[in-house]
């Protein structure tokens, strides 16, 4: 099969980290760059190898033939580049949070279905090694059936160095970090039947929630999750970021993921640990390597999904009912109420 061919589009942080994950994946190549400011982009797509940069995304997708774009650029510019692309009949990915509003999100789906599009999300932190071996020891039921579970992803790290705009985010952890942890949540035990919520805001410096706290019970009523946020934990003696550690109790035993990639499944015959650490990158951070090696993977599964070879995990219409149960958190949270779906 000849090398698929993409765009892409942005240019900041995490466009670089995306740039380089792609250069994992055989068989794809970056054909073309667009970027609002055509030096930072020159700069970017020099390093990448990459032939042509934009300033013009209509430009840039009126001239090139590629097989799909990827749009690494903020929440308030997804929409017009997934609608522009549903316009132009060109597949697309985008970054998440997949819109900041549900509206906004639905729009995008709806679009992308009439043009007959694939549109997916850039959802990668369900791909990190650790959770993909939880969920197949959930598929495989080696504690039997879950009745309570724990996602906990609480930090003291200070994610505004790489990220400033967090601070000035009106709604942060919660589309931030929130995202990727409900996705999770119905990743591995589907969609919930009610959902609580209670923030915090612990730093006076910053705009938005630094902590959240999510009960939600899935749709079963067999299995109360509860997801904890935090990025104002100054003083935590073991810091493990961007680590997300777990604990789910079930019929016939325990699993958890504890720090440093290791899981510990625990029944009546004792305690078998494992180990599933990311694959290491010369281009990671080793302090990232878990979540960036998780791009690795996911860009992975897109382009085998955009070439028919399995079935897209993080579509748009997928990632659309993550995106609603995080507005209904901040919903539930100033309402001080329970929201209920069935």
């Amino acid at each position: 099969m000849p090398a698929s061919t993409f765009a892409f589009f942005g240019a900041g942080w995490f466009g670089r980290l995306q740039l380089a994950a792609w250069h994992e994946v055989p068989g794809v190549r970056c054909a073309a760059l667009y970027n609002r400011t055509r030096k930072t982009g020159e700069e970017l797509a020099a390093r990448f190898g990459i032939p042509r940069v934009y300033d013009d995304a209509e430009e840039l997708l009126a001239k090139e033939k590629v097989d799909f774009i990827d749009v690494v650029t903020n929440p308030f510019t997804l929409r017009d580049f997934v609608l522009m692309a549903a316009r132009h009949r060109v597949p697309v990915i985008c970054q998440k949070p997949l819109a900041p509003s549900v509206e906004t999100g639905r729009e995008m789906v709806d679009a992308c279905r009439a043009a007959g599009v694939p549109f997916f999300v850039h959802e990668n932190w369900r791909w990190q090694a650790p959770l993909r071996r939880l969920k197949a020891l959930l598929d495989e039921e080696a504690v039997g059936e879950i009745f309570r579970a724990r996602f906990t992803m609480v930090s003291g790290h200070d994610v505004y160095r790489n990220e400033p705009t967090l601070r000035e985010i009106e709604k942060f952890i919660l589309t931030d970090m929130g995202t990727h942890i409900l996705d999770i949540a119905r990743f591995c035990f589907g969609e919930p039947s009610q959902l609580a919520c209670q923030t915090h805001r612990v730093h006076p410096d910053i705009r938005g929630e630094d902590v959240a706290t999510v009960m939600l019970l899935m749709r079963a009523g067999r299995t109360t999750v509860t997801c904890e946020l935090g990025y104002a934990e100054n003083a935590l003696e073991h810091e493990c970021f961007p680590q997300t550690l777990a604990l789910l109790e079930g019929s016939r035993g325990s699993i958890e993921i504890a720090p440093g990639y290791v899981i510990r499944v625990t029944t009546k015959t004792g305690t078998a640990v494992e180990r599933h650490p990311p694959a290491r990158y010369a281009w990671s951070d080793p302090m990232h390597e878990v979540v960036e090696a998780s791009i690795v993977e996911c860009n992975r599964h897109l382009l085998a999904a955009l070439r028919g070879e399995a079935a897209a995990e993080t579509t748009g219409e997928d990632n659309l009912r993550t995106l609603k149960l995080v507005y209904d958190c901040y919903e539930a949270a100033a309402r001080r109420t329970v929201i209920r779906y069935d």
